[in-house]
Parts: structure tokens; C-alpha cells; sequence
């Protein structure tokens, strides 16, 4: 692997205690004010034009590895693969970067199954883009998209997201392991964050007196939602419950201090959260040659 004491593009890491988290992203979408809920249109646009964001939300993925303490490597999330637009795609080229090949990636940990963190998992022949690696979801999030009657029961304009999560599972056969919540490897913890979809969770890494919480989908668009967390975005399955998940996680990262990544933070998308009037703000951390300042 590279030697971190310099960005890589595309890669950036951090220290956690043994552990080496490193960011990798996986390029961008163009969203639409139309996607946000909760709040109003013009609200929405003008915390966009207030955080100095174009007015239609440009939407960051990231997907983060992990390595180090002697274990074989592994993947948070794969990115949006050859399903998306062409300005997503990105995780296998700033893999490379790491020097981590696919094959070596043992385990892929999945926040949830949408195309924007499963899609990655598989290459465009529909062969397994990690061919050595167990998948790890929650029990939940597997009842809701993978069985048959799901896709059969999915409204009309539901019904590709079922089928891409169905795709890019698919090859990897009986080495689907199912959770429900818990430690899933060695020093990563699942933290169920229901809401956005019924088995979305979060990744706690910990290691010696160092932790990170990787909050997946918590926040799509930082200039909206930090400032007003009412808003949620269309996709959320069950609106309320994401929009109280969102609620609670911004009270206790802000109360605890907790350092803490996100898959649609800008990258490379790791900081801290800080009160700020009756909502919050994002503050980046410091990039210093690898380590967390």
C-alpha cells in the first residue's frame, strides 16, 4: 500500500488507533431540490445557495476500507458501479490506489442495498466484483429487497431497485451472511439506523481508545440537512423514521464529540458535527499526513 504520507486521489486515510480508515470516493450524482422533503423548495434552496452549494444539490458517494491490525482487508459499501452515470463508478480506480486488489477484500460490509452502495459489488458481465469476499447485511434490509414476493409486491417505479439489489448479490451465492446488529468483525460494530431503508445501519469502528462512525445515509445533502434536519430526501423509505433517526444521531455525535464519515459528505467526508443555532454544522478534520487531528 501507498505510504499515506501523501493524498491520494480519489483516497484519503485516517489512523483509527491499529486501524487505517481510508476514504474512498466513488465520484458524484446530480440531484434536484425535488428530492427533498419535510421542508419546502424555496427553504431548501436557499440553505443550498447559504452553504455556497449550486442550487441543485451535487450528491458526493464515498465508500471507506478498512485495514491494518493484521486482518484481511475490508470494504464498507462498494459504490455505485457500472449501474450509475458516468461521474460515479470511481471505487475500483481509488482502490487501486491503496494498493488493496479486489480479490484480497475478504469481507464487504453493507450499510443497506441500495444501487449506490451495492452496485459496486458486481462488474458489468454480472460476475462478483470481490470475488473472494463474504457480504455482510442486516436481516432486515435482506427480508425487504432480496425475496421474490418483495419484487413481485414493489410498485411499478420501485420495482429496479429491488432488481439491482437482487443483481448485485446474486453472485455471491451462500456467502451472504445476515445481521442483526452487533460486532460484525473484529473492531466494526453495526449501529442500526432505520429510516432511510428498514436495515440501514452504520458501521462503529473502534480500535484501542479511537472510534469512527460511519453513518451511511444519515445526510445526503450537507448544506440542507445539517441545518435543518426536518428534511429528508425521496428515497427514504419510511420518511419519519429517517427523519428521526437523523434527529437523534445529530444530538449524540454533537453531544459526544464523536468523530464520525458519511457516505454523501463531501469528500473526504470525515469531521465532526457542532451545534450551531437551532441546527448543526459540519467541521471537517484535518488531513496531517494520515493521522486524525
Amino acid at each position: 500500500m501507498a505510504d499515506g504520507s501523501k493524498p491520494l486521489p480519489g483516497a484519503l486515510r485516517w489512523n483509527i488507533g491499529d486501524l487505517t480508515v481510508t476514504a474512498l470516493n466513488d465520484g458524484w450524482f446530480q440531484g434536484s431540490l425535488d428530492l427533498v422533503t419535510g421542508i419546502s423548495k424555496d427553504e431548501a434552496g436557499a440553505l443550498q445557495r447559504a452553504g455556497f452549494r449550486p442550487e441543485a444539490p451535487v450528491v458526493t458517494l464515498n465508500a471507506f476500507l478498512v485495514t491494518g491490525a493484521g486482518r484481511k482487508p475490508v470494504l464498507i459499501d462498494s459504490g455505485y458501479g457500472h449501474l450509475g452515470p458516468a461521474t460515479l463508478g470511481r471505487v475500483p480506480a481509488a482502490l487501486a490506489l491503496t494498493g488493496v486488489r479486489p480479490e484480497e477484500i475478504e469481507t464487504v460490509l453493507l450499510t443497506h442495498l441500495h444501487p449506490d452502495h451495492a452496485g459496486g459489488l458486481i462488474r458489468e458481465d454480472g460476475s462478483a466484483a470481490y470475488p473472494n469476499a463474504e457480504l455482510v447485511v442486516h436481516a432486515a434490509e435482506a427480508a425487504h429487497w432480496l425475496p421474490d414476493e418483495a419484487l413481485s409486491r414493489a410498485p411499478d417505479a420501485a420495482k429496479p431497485y429491488f432488481e439491482n439489489a437482487r443483481k448485485a448479490v446474486a453472485p455471491y451465492g451462500a456467502r451472504l451472511r445476515r445481521h442483526e446488529g452487533g460486532e460484525l468483525v473484529p473492531g466494526i460494530t453495526a449501529v442500526p439506523l432505520p429510516g432511510h431503508t428498514p436495515g440501514h445501519c452504520g458501521m462503529r469502528i473502534v480500535s484501542g481508545d479511537k472510534s469512527l462512525l460511519m453513518w451511511t445515509d444519515v445526510v445526503h445533502m450537507p448544506a440542507i440537512q445539517f441545518k435543518q434536519p426536518e428534511a429528508g430526501v425521496a428515497f427514504d423509505v419510511d420518511g419519519d423514521q429517517a427523519r428521526a433517526t437523523r434527529k437523534r444521531v445529530l444530538d449524540e455525535v454533537a453531544t459526544e464529540k464523536t468523530f464520525i464519515a458519511g457516505s454523501h459528505l463531501e469528500f473526504p467526508a470525515l469531521g465532526y458535527v457542532a451545534r450551531d443555532g437551532a441546527g448543526y454544522s459540519f467541521v471537517p478534520a484535518l488531513w496531517v499526513a494520515g493521522e486524525t487531528q
